[in-house]
């Protein structure tokens, strides 16, 4: 007991209000509603409302997002989702927002322990708690982190982060355990979560180079110079404590590619202009942890070519922080430093070497910020009492050294606050990316977008026409001014129908294969009276997306309005694709039925039998009838859908799946 007590008042009582002020900072938060990729991943993806799926979120990527080009391998993030879902009883962002936070917070605690053990390994002091207390702290209120945060879908990067930092304190705390690599653990779960995980293997031999003297570690912590041998022995024994989740990595990293789907598209910029930008970015990045004042969803920085000066900037930059690392890594005291920017670079490579979408990213920065607060934390230490030498043992220069920093992180927490204002809708976080990236189209088209939904369509027009100039071949972009152009036509400027309708054809000849252009081009033709040729967009868009539940519900709803009653063969198709629609599979196949009495040559009717009979489980009869179907019409992409699931579900029941 009397061991027990000092331990509880110097190392848990001080977490108490660290994690009070990131719950004050937070609390503005929680009732932040979906955004962006939100839309595609949770709010429109019917995988994550049962937890019936869960089990198909580790073998069936393409349930991660409805948008084919967005589909990738992280089956964990969408368990979550549908945990979430579960406990909300549907879309409440609260407890969406609850499970983040919660992670977070093991996050921070995580942070504040491990930062103290590298402190105490470079030189056992009183004050390491403390200092360590404080970077905890600073990463936890720090502005860059709101992202993160609020940003459901991006919950990956949390997961990421906490998962290795997660296998490192465990690699850390138990030593002897490290025959039976337990610490690989919550490295896979992060590797579940996010590729950039890959990094941990790099992270655990930077550990043991900096820190691990000795060749076991089985007691006490020693200081990282005691006894050191020489830097080639420390490289080779560190190279071979990271073999084990250097293996895993590669394993899963080959799980990882062959579960993404063709259709995943990561990036459409140039790959060496996308990573030449990159020193620059992470010159960006790191300013941000000092001052985060260009903090954006979608920024509008693009790739830069190789006679931009920022290119040069940013590989002195990258230089510098070589150097510095490697003369940190010389001096005992300066270990973690040198181990916090190593941290920073390692974690910022996967991004950089692998070209995504966009160049940056607020979100990239919060795994590698967990490397840089603790570099920057340590030499602000280092500085204070190299400045301040003696005197730094005064009460009332500790005092003062405590009063300023409290002060700093108070007024970052202040900023995360403010942040989660911005992250409060849709709206106000497109005004701010305009605000901060006047020439990104998407932003300006999304921003537009929200104002469109208020009814504010002659603001959002003028939105869109300013997107247009950045990005001039954008399909998403052309729905839009199809949409505005159609909203305004209905109000009473009727010469706008020709243009809503010239929109909507450029959506479809710039991206033919994109449902979306399809479904709100065969809603406007539905709302226009058209409605054969709003049936045929729809069942493209369908057959394009079955995933998607606009187009299934707008089908079903223009195929049930106004319906003819079934004396044609056309009567009954649409009627059996109705009944299927509505569940009702046995009555839909009855109908196909009676329209394939009336005219057996059609194809559509046999398709409907082949999707009836495929609901049903009774893949014979299924397969025969999409095999008529496509006697008939060889092109017929939905009649080739259904066979091929049939014959894939007629295997795994003969294999006994």
């Amino acid at each position: 007991m009397t061991r027990s007590r000092p331990i509880f008042a110097a190392f848990v009582l001080p977490q108490v209000p660290m994690l009070l002020a990131v719950g004050l900072a937070y609390s503005n938060s929680f009732r932040n509603g979906f955004h962006f990729d939100d839309f595609h991943t949770v709010v429109d993806n019917p995988a994550v409302r049962s937890l019936a799926n869960v089990p198909r979120f580790f073998t069936d990527a393409t349930s991660f997002s409805v948008l084919p080009a967005n589909r990738t391998y992280r089956p964990l993030v969408s368990t979550s989702l549908a945990l979430d879902y579960a406990v909300a009883h549907g879309y409440v962002p609260l407890w969406f927002h609850v499970g983040t936070f919660g992670l977070f917070l093991a996050l921070v605690l995580l942070l504040a322990w491990l930062y103290r053990q590298l402190l105490e390994r470079a030189r056992p002091a009183a004050a390491n708690g403390w200092v360590a207390l404080a970077g905890a702290a600073w990463f936890g209120l720090h502005p860059a982190m709101a992202e993160t945060v609020n940003y459901i879908i991006q919950r990956g990067d949390l997961d990421c982060t906490l998962g290795c930092v997660a296998a490192l304190a465990v690699f850390v705390r138990w030593p002897r355990l490290r025959r039976w690599p337990l610490y690989l653990l919550p490295f896979v779960a992060a590797m579940l979560c996010k590729p950039t995980a890959a990094a941990f293997p790099a992270l655990l031999a930077g550990y043991v180079f900096l820190f691990e003297p000795g060749p076991t570690e089985s007691g006490p912590a020693k200081p990282a110079d005691a006894g050191r041998p020489h830097a080639g022995r420390r490289l080779g024994r560190a190279c071979l404590a990271a073999l084990p989740s250097l293996v895993a990595a590669g394993l899963l990293l080959w799980l990882q590619a062959a579960m993404t789907p063709k259709s995943f598209v990561p990036s459409t910029v140039p790959a060496w202009a996308y990573r030449l930008t990159q020193p620059y970015v992470w010159l960006r990045y790191a300013g941000a942890l000092l001052l985060p004042l260009h903090l954006n969803v979608d920024t509008d920085l693009a790739p830069l070519p190789a006679t931009d000066a920022r290119v040069w900037l940013g590989m002195l930059f990258v230089a510098a922080l070589l150097a510095a690392m490697v003369t940190c890594a010389r001096r005992r005291r300066l270990t973690p430093v040198a181990f916090g920017l190593f941290w920073f670079l390692v974690t910022q490579l996967p991004t950089s070497v692998y070209p995504l979408a966009e160049v940056e990213n607020d979100h990239r920065m919060f795994f590698s910020f967990a490397g840089l607060v603790l570099a920057a934390v340590c030499a602000a230490w280092r500085l204070l009492q190299w400045m301040l030498g003696a005197r730094l043992e005064r009460p009332a220069a500790r005092w003062t050294v405590a009063a300023c920093a409290v002060a700093l992180l108070a007024a970052y927490g202040y900023g995360t606050h403010r942040r989660n204002l911005v992250w409060k809708d849709e709206a106000s976080l497109w005004r701010d990316d305009v605000q901060k990236s006047p020439h990104n189209g998407r932003g300006l088209m999304i921003y537009g977008l929200t104002l469109m939904n208020a009814g504010q369509y002659r603001a959002a027009l003028d939105l869109f026409t300013r997107a247009l100039t950045y990005t001039p071949n954008y399909p998403t972009l052309e729905i839009n001014l199809g949409v505005v152009n159609g909203a305004l036509a209905d109000a009473g400027e009727p010469a706008r129908t020709a243009e809503a309708e010239r929109h909507f054809q450029r959506a479809l000849a710039l991206a033919p294969g994109d449902d979306q252009a399809h479904a709100f081009y065969g809603r406007w033709l539905a709302q226009h009276g058209q409605r054969q040729e709003a049936l045929a967009e729809l069942r493209t868009a369908v057959a394009l997306n079955p995933q998607r539940p606009m187009q299934r519900e707008l089908l079903a709803q223009v195929t049930a309005a106004k319906a003819a009653p079934p004396s044609t063969a056309d009567a009954w198709v649409n009627e059996s694709l109705r009944l299927n629609l509505a569940g009702r599979y046995e009555e839909s196949i009855a109908a196909a039925r009676e329209a394939l009495r009336l005219d057996p040559q059609d194809a559509e009717a046999w398709n409907n039998v082949a999707a009836g009979e495929e609901a049903l489980h009774r893949w014979d009869a299924a397969i025969a009838a999409a095999q008529r179907a496509l006697a008939l019409r060889p092109g017929f992409q939905l009649a080739h859908n259904n066979l091929a699931w049939s014959l894939a579900q007629k295997r795994a029941a003969r294999s006994g799946r």
